[in-house]
């Protein structure tokens, strides 16, 4: 039986979500709980590869297993295993065409940045950034993202395909908080990261909107990429339909 699980976790306690030989992920967390319960191997796989130190409240994944255990109890136990650094808040039978990375039409990312007096509680979950950002100018900026574009200049690493699809970003501000928010098709390697970096950039008066734009139109031109550390990242939601 094929099952969807949504997930959250902190990304600090763990070295990214894809499974690794000889580090703690999320991934190979789960795997192994799920092993346990089924008594059989499980692989689970997921929509996202976030990297290390990158937050989820919306992760998904599908798995199958060998003997059927109803939602509520499967999503019950592996919570007690998994526990306090990563939690299931749904878990739900799929049809077997379903895949959880394939199947996505669209996911949600935050950025999260501090601009108060330095606090330590607050460095493995947001940017902090002491110089003054021009919010207006880099709000403006944020729209030159929005429509389908190559992202070549904006992902870190090669692959074979950078093509995908920007459609919406919201820029808001409390008090000390400013959170950068992306809804869009796809996301790759450091994209995120890119484009708020590009971003910051713009508020900092060391590049403008127009910059952004040519190198959206222009991915045969590479450009410097301005990749921020992973730590503010949070992916928030996926939908399938």
């Amino acid at each position: 039986m094929k099952y969807l699980i949504r997930i959250k976790y902190d990304g600090s306690h763990f070295y990214g979500f894809q499974r690794l030989n000889l580090e703690l992920t999320v991934q190979k967390s789960i795997e192994e709980a799920l092993t346990k319960i089924d008594k059989c191997k499980v692989v689970i796989k997921g929509a996202s590869r976030t990297d290390r130190g990158v937050h989820a409240y919306g992760q998904c994944a599908h798995f199958d297993l060998a003997h059927a255990i109803p939602n509520d109890r499967l999503k019950n136990v592996l919570n007690k295993m998994l526990q306090p650094y990563i939690y299931i808040t749904d878990c739900e039978n799929v049809d077997e065409s379903f895949h959880a990375r394939f199947s996505v039409k669209e996911k949600t990312y935050e950025y999260k940045i501090y601009t108060g007096d330095y606090d330590p509680m607050k460095e493995d979950y947001y940017l902090y950034i002491k110089e003054d950002l021009d919010l207006k100018k880099m709000k403006k900026a944020s729209q030159e993202f929005i429509g389908a574009f190559s992202f070549k200049n904006f992902v870190s690493g090669h692959r074979d395909n950078y093509d995908s699809e920007i459609y919406d970003v919201k820029i808001e501000q409390s008090n000390e908080f400013i959170s950068i928010r992306f809804r869009g098709r796809s996301f790759y390697r450091y994209m995120v990261r890119n484009m708020v970096g590009s971003l910051l950039q713009v508020g900092l008066h060391r590049l403008e909107g127009n910059d952004i734009r040519k190198a959206l139109n222009r991915p045969d031109k590479e450009v410097q990429l301005y990749t921020i550390k992973p730590n503010g990242l949070y992916l928030l939601n996926i939908k399938y339909e």
